[in-house]
């Protein structure tokens, strides 16, 4: 059973999952600010850890993965014991590890022209890091998609699924237009790091509700 003193330290852990998604994308936009050379409509996000302002993106992918893990011990507190709480939270924290190691291992830089791309260890590294947190989080939707299901929550229900299905479809027409690739690429990834943030928030919600029905009791 939940203390009271207990609440504050689960919220504390799930503004840290709501966090992750802006933080993010705002550290992205500020190095959209900072680096001209960069043109995220053909560029992934990734390939701003490149160059001498690179650490900014490294820095990114760690501190957002740091918050992700946060939230996901976040979400198995406040889950516990219900449909959903633990391959939920479990599969939050691969997404965290998977930002994580995206940042410890740099992406390959895009080959020039006429040239054949190749694919360095660390480059491979960072591909499966960056696959490890997409595939984790729709997993995840479908997983919380039940437990708001079960609780009469229909219309989380239905964005989980839809998140879930936008997300990879984005993935498809960024593969099959590389003049936009990077811009469907991040719109992707804020589909889908949005859905976290939004979920975090609502669990977040639902504990403050529950502490507030526990004080109304008590004081009854």
């Amino acid at each position: 059973m939940k203390t009271a003193s207990s609440q504050p330290l689960d919220r504390a852990l799930l503004a840290c999952g709501v966090a992750t998604a802006p933080v993010f994308y705002l550290i992205a936009a500020l190095q959209l600010a900072l680096r001209p050379d960069y043109d995220i409509r053909t560029q992934p996000i990734s390939f701003l850890a490149f160059g001498e302002l690179g650490w900014i993106q490294v820095a990114n992918f760690l501190v957002t993965g740091a918050l992700a893990l946060a939230g996901a011990i976040g979400l198995r507190r406040a889950l516990r014991g219900q449909r959903g709480g633990g391959a939920g939270p479990i599969l939050a924290g691969l997404y965290g590890l998977g930002m994580i190691g995206a940042g410890l291992f740099g992406p390959d830089p895009l080959p020039a022209p006429g040239q054949a791309p190749q694919m360095s260890v660390t480059g491979a590294l960072h591909m499966v890091a960056f696959l490890v947190s997409f595939l984790s989080l729709i997993a995840a939707c479908f997983v919380l998609a039940r437990r708001f299901g079960a609780v009469g929550r229909r219309g989380w229900a239905i964005y989980s699924i839809a998140t879930a299905l936008l997300a990879p479809a984005l993935v498809a027409v960024g593969i099959a237009n590389p003049s936009l690739a990077g811009l469907i690429m991040a719109g992707a990834g804020l589909v889908l790091f949005g859905w976290f943030s939004l979920v975090a928030f609502e669990i977040r919600g639902e504990r403050s509700a529950s502490r507030s029905l526990s004080s109304d009791a008590a004081a009854a």
